[in-house]
């Protein structure tokens, strides 16, 4: 489904912005009017148009906040937090640009600024791990006292725990769920504050935060459910294996394995000696992957992946993958399962390994582009995923929902 961009990534991203909408972190005319300004694969006019229009609303939610108009301040915040994020996408390579670290912070800025004028205000949370704190967000639906189910959302390589909120934080509120984001090693403020990079044995990160999450008042303890994003489709099913205290795991897309997700993108002569198979053809991959590094958009995944994985060349990102599989694990998540694919989502493809490898409960969802959901993570239609999944969780977990 084509948006506005003939390139595939930069059309991708602004989708990603734009599908932010129903959940108040954009609006469409504006989206699309600064991205007729912004020429194909421009990353520097993209990052220089999207912070300008963040900083603008920015400076109309502080006017409002200032004569008490915290409808408004509240409208005009959120926007501006989602499109800090959208500013600084691309810059998330090496070498780092300060104007990431600005935009970031102004993105987090923003948000907090956002949900401290909610009807039930966020908290902002620190989450104990391994000698430092994870950053994070605990949304209610209310200070009550009540125990209600939770969802923890778990983001993906550039996903933060701001931006979670407009994922599916925002849609568990409104149905009467609690939902807890967060920031893992490699994610947000874990990285470009603490430099955290991603690990694999993620269920030592969800770990620290279900023990968090289950001191908070108003959790229900036999109802917390987890959410992967994107690349949290591997770190979700991952750390579910680990955990018994989940009550339900959404994998949003299903990512088995990250070494056969590279392989699917290859020729197969190629795949078949990845990542130890013939020198030479290994030697090939390796240059293929250098010159893809220096393509404005094509090469960003890959320029992004390094960075957040603390590594210098392609091949060793191959190699690296290897540990980023269920292979031996899926079976021993225990909790219902749904695992999702979308149409034209390519980082799904190893979805239905992982959908045949459970021994739990499980269904398998599938998004199609005539839905308007055939992007990743169904970016261009995420009311229509957020229906499916809280309508399944709602039935697993036993809840009446509002």
């Amino acid at each position: 489904m084509r948006f506005l961009y003939k390139d595939d990534l930069f059309d991708a991203q602004l989708l990603r912005t734009v599908g932010h909408a129903p959940y108040g972190g954009a609006d469409i005319g504006e989206c699309i009017a600064v991205a007729r300004r912004i020429p194909e694969t421009n990353l520097e006019t993209w990052a220089v148009q999207w912070n300008e229009l963040a900083e603008r609303l920015f400076a109309i939610a502080e006017t409002a906040a200032a004569t008490g108009r915290r409808v408004s301040a509240r409208e005009a915040y959120l926007r501006a937090a989602n499109y800090f994020r959208t500013a600084y996408v691309f810059q998330i390579q090496a070498p780092v640009d300060p104007r990431l670290m600005r935009a970031y912070t102004r993105q987090v800025e923003s948000f907090r600024k956002a949900v401290a004028l909610f009807d039930t205000p966020a908290e902002t949370v620190t989450i104990p791990y391994e000698g430092t704190l994870l950053h994070g967000y605990f949304f209610r639906p209310a200070n009550d006292g009540k125990p209600r189910p939770t969802l923890i959302v778990t983001g993906g390589y550039d996903s933060t725990a701001e931006e979670s909120y407009f994922f599916s934080g925002a849609a568990a509120v409104a149905r009467g769920y609690n939902c807890l984001t967060y920031d893992g090693p490699g994610q947000g403020m874990a990285f470009v504050r603490d430099g955290l990079k991603f690990r694999p044995d993620w269920e030592s990160v969800l770990g620290p935060v279900v023990d968090f999450l289950l001191a908070c008042p108003g959790v229900d303890p036999k109802r917390v459910a987890q959410l992967g994003i994107s690349f949290g489709g591997y770190l979700a099913p991952r750390a579910a294996a680990g955990e018994p205290r989940l009550a339900a795991l959404v994998c949003d897309p299903g990512d088995f394995s990250l070494l056969e997700e590279i392989k699917s993108r290859m020729p197969s002569f190629a795949a078949r000696n990845i990542p130890e198979g013939n020198p030479l053809v290994v030697a090939l991959v390796d240059y293929m992957m250098r010159s893809r590094l220096k393509k404005p958009t094509a090469g960003w995944g890959l320029r992004r992946a390094l960075l957040l994985h603390g590594l210098d060349n392609p091949i060793d990102y191959v190699r690296m993958s290897a540990a980023y599989s269920l292979q031996g694990l899926a079976q021993h998540i225990a909790c219902p399962t749904m695992v999702c694919t979308a149409e034209n989502d390519e980082i799904g493809a190893s979805a239905p390994q992982l959908f045949q490898a459970l021994g739990c409960e499980k269904v398998m969802n599938n998004f199609a582009a005539a839905d308007g959901a055939g992007q990743h993570c169904e970016v261009g239609a995420r009311t229509l995923f957020n229906l499916r999944m809280f309508d399944w969780l709602d039935t697993v977990l036993g809840y009446q929902p509002r």
